[in-house]
């Protein structure tokens, strides 16, 4: 598995079928093999887009497949529900709209309220071996869900024992580290860093204002980003812009390298909205920051 991975979050709405196709083509051409997807992504319009790219214009083969399930839209918006038979439709659902008859990487969106949670191990346990994914994982903030799913499962013979963690870590957004990076540590699983560059915050687009194209821009993105426009976290994103000029690099290649190197990471995931805006993510890959600088992050971004 690639330590960058490929998000899909914009394609099917702001990334159209034709600049889905040069990303994926690039990120493999690079050496990329993680490409993550989630229902909720377009409201399955992700799924269909990068179905329709599998062995057309890339083998099934050379990637990794992640998917995800436990977020469900209604007409109130999405809501989170981890019951067995709602988790399984959806994942025959992700397999239906991406073209292949199995995942490699099921992650479910942790334990919902009202659902015993022995109920949604169960569907993991199902989706494993029935085939329809080879691994499965948790998407959760909370290390004390890795911790449990792990203990109950291996006391249980089962085989759906969780190998991921996939939760929001960056420079911005460093609270896992009290207890989901501990645990995935100190239990074997790995932690897939969602949004690494503090939802495009820390790639310093925001630090004259908020240009029109941006996510921040956005009607659907914008209060996803709106979070990190605080003063503190531009404060941050200064501290990354002053390390990026010593160093002759971009705020992106400094974020991303801190993140990607911590210890727990096996994989950053970012997405892009264009080939030319994933391009500079990939330079990232070949960057190794100085320990002072990234102590000096550390220390800035500590809270």
């Amino acid at each position: 598995m690639s330590r960058l991975g490929l998000g899909t979050i914009t394609w099917g709405r702001d990334t159209d079928e034709h600049e889905a196709s040069d990303q994926l083509e690039q990120f493999v051409d690079a050496g990329g093999t993680l490409v993550d997807c989630a229902p909720e992504y377009g409201d399955g319009e992700a799924e269909l887009v990068l179905g329709g790219l599998l062995d057309r214009v890339v083998d099934r083969s050379a990637l990794v497949l992640s998917g995800r399930a436990g977020l469900h839209r209604d007409g109130e918006g999405l809501r989170h529900d981890t019951a067995r038979g709602p988790l399984l439709d959806q994942l025959d659902r992700t397999l239906e709209r991406l073209g292949t008859d199995r995942l490699d990487l099921w992650v479910v969106h942790g334990f919902s309220a009202g659902v015993p949670r022995e109920e949604t191990l169960t569907a993991l346990d199902l989706a494993v071996r029935s085939g329809r994914t080879h691994y499965v994982g948790l998407a959760s903030d909370s290390g004390w869900q890795l911790g449990w799913a792990l203990a109950s499962q291996a006391a249980g013979a089962r085989h759906a024992v969780p190998v991921a963690v996939q939760t929001e870590y960056s420079l911005l957004r460093r609270d896992i580290e009290a207890d989901v990076v501990p645990a995935a540590l100190n239990l074997g699983a790995g932690v897939l860093a969602v949004s690494p560059l503090g939802r495009g915050v820390l790639t310093g687009k925001y630090r004259g204002g908020v240009p029109a194209d941006s996510r921040a821009a956005s009607p659907h993105l914008g209060p996803f980003v709106q979070p990190y426009l605080s003063e503190w976290a531009q404060g941050i994103v200064e501290a990354v812009a002053t390390a990026a000029d010593g160093l002759a690099l971009s705020p992106l290649e400094v974020s991303l390298a801190w993140v990607r190197d911590r210890p727990g990471v096996a994989s950053a995931l970012v997405g892009a909205r264009n080939a030319a805006q994933l391009r500079g993510v990939l330079m990232a890959d070949e960057v190794t920051l100085p320990v002072e600088i990234a102590s000096a992050l550390d220390e800035v971004s500590a809270r």
